[in-house]
């Protein structure tokens, strides 16, 4: 078991980080489920928009959105629990990224679709994530150099724009969701605002449980009313099987091919700026220090997931950003929480009867709680703008035209599908890739890299675990305080503390950084 960070409260006793905290297992199984129903939807539609996009048969579809939901466990698991120096040991929950998807449904599409298709798309997935692993553990001074390019400017408007571009997403399945015969129908709206309201009268109630299972209450009684009144369907559970077993290259040996691989690493390099964005956001939210080793650990956990998902015939993986929303709406900080929502996505893949009852939620009752979290990734991102000076007209600057590029997508879609060559439209076609990358290069226009912050290099786990221990030792009369959640540099560092070492391997590493 992943190593739980030690602290001294202030009668002096031995205290352990929320963080790191195991929760009873009621609360673990409860705060997990809720998890897992926050991040049900936008885990299964990227199979289903992919698969439908590659005409798969329905038994084919069911397949892809079981593998997935059995690799994001997996993925969950290994991020927030840490296997060595892999995993941030934070609550990020780990899904399929969107960034991927108009990317691997145009490599599909080239590759004339069906499950030729998928065998060129997973072994673009499978080499993307043994890149992203191996980066992860460049050299300390290298990493750095590349996180340099990651200031709180950067991060923030790259979380304002998650935020902003999956609030859509959101309404969208308010209304309904998207080419669904009642899409927009007035129904739709008042299971969507009704969740909402309830959701918001539990989080203004202020008790501390009732707030924290807010969005879990909130989809079971709308999607209870719904059933009252005929409009959640359960038909499918008795259709489905009780066991559904995800193999390892279940639709054949995989295919690599040189563009699709190109392009898949681009979305990988998209994918490392969410994730680090994500990592900083959820750091912030629940006072974990959180430095250029934390960081490295989050993105050998996307590579290491990547890479499995491509065996496992699922696709690239990424902290989720609904799921930090989540977070900061409940205040539930143990990472463990987490590891049991990993449990029962991998329960989920492998019983069907199970995942069919979860996606029997009505569109308009997810959409209502869904635009409430996703809001709230958006406030994540403004909050660590709010530690950059935006009265400097190049930061606003960054800010602002960024959020313009975000919404290009969105606004003139006509511009990527007729005015574009398809492959490069497969790329750029997307909100997330378009701010993201406009944040990165006007920053380096504007500001050049950030300071390079010595302090922040990883250290080695043998390093981590003596300061720890001299830090934290009985009768020393130290008390290791709450860290701030670190930023990237341009903002003020603070000071190293025992706890950023809290998580490291004690076992070192030749080739870590």
């Amino acid at each position: 078991m992943a190593r739980v960070a030690a602290r001294l409260s202030t009668d002096g006793k031995q205290s352990t980080h929320p963080v790191d905290e195991v929760l009873p297992l009621p609360k673990l199984a409860l705060y997990g489920f809720q998890h897992v129903l926050a991040f049900y939807a936008g885990a299964v539609i990227v199979p289903i928009i992919v698969g439908s996009a590659l005409k798969l048969s329905p038994e084919q579809l069911v397949y892809l959105i079981n593998a997935d939901l059995f690799t994001c466990g997996i993925a969950s698991i290994i991020q927030a629990w840490g296997i060595g120096r892999i995993g941030a040991r934070l609550p990020l929950i780990q899904g399929v990224t969107f960034t991927a998807v108009s990317p691997m449904i145009a490599i599909g599409l080239g590759a004339g679709g069906g499950t030729a298709a998928l065998l060129v798309i997973y072994g673009a997935v499978i080499t993307a994530g043994i890149a992203t692993f191996a980066f992860a553990w460049l050299p300390a001074k290298a990493f750095r150099t590349v996180m340099r390019l990651f200031p709180p400017v950067v991060t923030g408007t790259v979380i304002t724009v998650l935020g902003i571009v999956l609030i859509p997403v959101g309404l969208n399945d308010a209304a309904g969701g998207l080419g669904s015969p009642d899409f927009g129908e007035p129904k739709n709206f008042a299971y969507a605002g009704g969740t909402m309201l309830f959701i918001l009268i539990l989080m203004k109630l202020g008790k501390p449980f009732l707030s924290s299972i807010a969005i879990l209450l909130g989809l079971v009684v709308g999607t209870g009313v719904a059933f009252l009144l005929g409009d959640a369907k359960f038909g499918d559970v008795g259709n489905s099987d009780w066991i559904g077993v995800t193999t390892p290259f279940h639709f054949g040996v995989p295919k690599f091919e040189w563009f699709p691989i190109v392009l898949m690493l681009i979305v990988m390099l998209i994918t490392m700026v969410e994730t680090t964005g994500d990592t900083y956001a959820v750091g912030d939210i629940v006072g974990k220090e959180v430095d250029s080793e934390t960081v490295a650990r989050a993105l050998r956990a996307d590579g290491a997931a990547t890479a499995l998902g491509g065996v496992l015939n699922s696709f690239p993986y990424v902290a989720f950003a609904e799921n930090v929303g989540l977070v900061r709406m409940t205040k539930v900080k143990s990472r463990f929480v987490v590891v049991a929502a990993g449990v029962f996505m991998i329960v989920l893949g492998l019983l069907p009867k199970a995942a069919a009852i979860v996606a029997a939620v009505p569109h308009g009752v997810l959409g209502g709680a869904a635009t409430v979290m996703f809001a709230m990734v958006a406030l994540a991102g403004i909050q660590t703008l709010g530690k950059v000076d935006l009265k400097e007209e190049k930061n606003a600057l960054i800010v602002g035209v960024s959020l313009a590029f975000a919404l290009l997508p969105a606004t003139v879609p006509v511009f990527f599908t007729k005015h574009m060559d398809a492959d490069l439209s497969s790329l750029l076609n997307s909100g997330v890739t378009l701010g993201a990358t406009a944040a990165i290069v006007l920053n380096l226009i504007f500001n050049g890299l950030a300071a390079d912050n010595a302090h922040d290099a990883p250290e080695t786990g043998a390093q981590a675990l003596a300061e720890a221990e001299v830090d934290t030792a009985p009768g020393s009369g130290a008390t290791a305080p709450e860290a701030p959640a670190a930023v990237p540099a341009q903002a003020a560092s603070p000071a190293p503390s025992a706890e950023k070492a809290d998580d490291a391997d004690p076992t070192p590493s030749p080739s870590a950084p």
